[in-house]
């Protein structure tokens, strides 16, 4: 059985925060700019993608497979747990923000 990697683990959240933490450019007079429709799917399929891997995961650990050991497995479930539970805020904000314009007064 191998040990999770700390450092990467500590790596790989340091390179996600970055990412957070940049600013998309866009250029108001550039119509090439970020389209929200291609965002918002791209994240829904890195959600989709995490929770099918770390699903495969889990079947082969139940099958017996030798390559993969128990901590991965529970690190990649709550990845996707982590995951699926962050686009249920954004979509609940989403929704939320949709409301207050749809009832906001012209």
């Amino acid at each position: 059985m191998s040990a999770v990697d700390v450092n990467q683990l500590l790596n790989q959240m340091k390179h996600v925060a970055a990412l957070a933490d940049r600013k998309p450019e866009v250029n108001p007079g550039n119509s090439q700019g970020l389209d929200f429709a291609e965002v918002l799917r791209g994240s829904v399929e890195a959600v989709n993608d995490l929770q099918n891997h770390a699903s495969d995961m889990s079947q082969k650990f139940e099958l017996g497979d030798p390559s993969v050991n128990l901590t991965e497995v529970m690190v990649e479930l709550q990845k996707a747990n982590v995951s699926f539970e962050a686009m249920k805020q954004v979509r609940n904000k989403l929704l939320t923000a949709y409301k207050d314009v749809m009832s906001m007064q012209v």
